[in-house]
């Protein structure tokens, strides 16, 4: 079987299932395991690399509120290739290639290749998601172990967290340029982590909200995981956020603390990684009762 991987989440749960001899092309964004990178590249991105975050903030609202593409699917390796299984998503157009791009592009292609589709929203979700590709690559007992696995990490910390009496105010930023919640499976994340989500909605796409909203909020900790971007690229919009109007405003209510993680590899992507996105979280939030896994970086204090 020949499987291509049309976004990151799905590349790393494909070789979490075992699966990366199979693997034959990826998305231009695909980056772990490191053992992907050199494989065929079947997407391009149309927002120009190197712009300020409100400058692409601006360019995904145009071209979303035209109807226009953010990525394009690059036909001639993906014909060549010629697929058994091709995995995508129809969750958010910003994030990936589009289904409907994807389901237009299937008649040119040779053969019959098996299309599936990923739409998590939420941590159990994402375990559906590993049933759904361990079912169409034919490795359900692979799958059915992988699931026990990550589910016996996420119990885990659920358990320690119930031990927890001070549960703090989280509110996790996904943009800042303008401000953006974390939704999807960020409050969740939060809760089985030992605190109280304060800002964004469980199982609804990040909404753009104003300071004032946050400062309402009154969070005990913001915890910065920028959609797309690493803790070196995030720093940049960090010192603007910490050096602004609005956040002196909200230190000058509540003590606010402030933590940055890689959002671009553990907090953004709903794969496998979001089991370890959760142990960070709850490291951060709770050393005393949550030691940080080896292998993971802990998030980085910043205020």
């Amino acid at each position: 079987m020949k499987i291509v991987s049309l976004l990151p989440s799905a590349t790393e749960l494909i070789c979490g299932l075992g699966l990366r001899d199979k693997l034959v092309g990826v998305s231009h964004e695909c980056d772990y395991p490191p053992s992907v990178v050199g494989l065929p590249i079947l997407t391009s991105s149309r927002i120009p690399a190197g712009l300020e975050s409100g400058e692409i903030d601006r360019l995904v609202t145009d071209q979303l509120q035209n109807d226009e593409a953010l990525y394009d699917l690059v036909m001639a390796p993906l014909t060549q290739l010629k697929p058994d299984l091709i995995v995508t998503q129809a969750l958010c157009d910003v994030c990936a290639v589009s289904g409907n791009d994807v389901a237009r592009a299937i008649g040119s292609l040779p053969g019959d290749p098996q299309v599936v589709n990923l739409e998590p929203i939420c941590l159990n979700d994402v375990l559906d998601t590993v049933d759904l590709v361990a079912q169409a690559a034919d490795c359900v007992t692979q799958g059915n172990q992988y699931r026990a696995e990550l589910q016996g990490r996420i119990d885990a910390v659920a358990e320690r967290s119930k031990t927890v009496t001070n549960r703090p105010r989280v509110a996790l930023l996904d943009w800042l340029e303008p401000l953006f919640d974390g939704g999807h499976w960020s409050p969740e994340i939060i809760d089985l982590a030992g605190a109280q989500p304060c800002f964004g909605d469980k199982q609804e796409p990040s909404q753009r909200r104003s300071w004032e909203e946050l400062i309402e909020a009154e969070p005990d900790y913001i915890v910065i995981a920028l959609c797309g971007f690493n803790v070196e690229r995030s720093m940049q919009d960090v010192e603007a956020f910490l050096a602004s109007d609005g956040f002196a405003k909200l230190r000058s209510k509540v003590q606010t603390k402030v933590f940055l993680v890689d959002g671009n590899a553990y907090f953004s992507r709903p794969g496998p990684r979001l089991v370890d996105a959760l142990e960070i979280m709850a490291n951060a939030l709770h050393p005393d009762v949550h030691s940080l896994p080896a292998g993971l970086p802990a998030a980085i204090k910043i205020v």
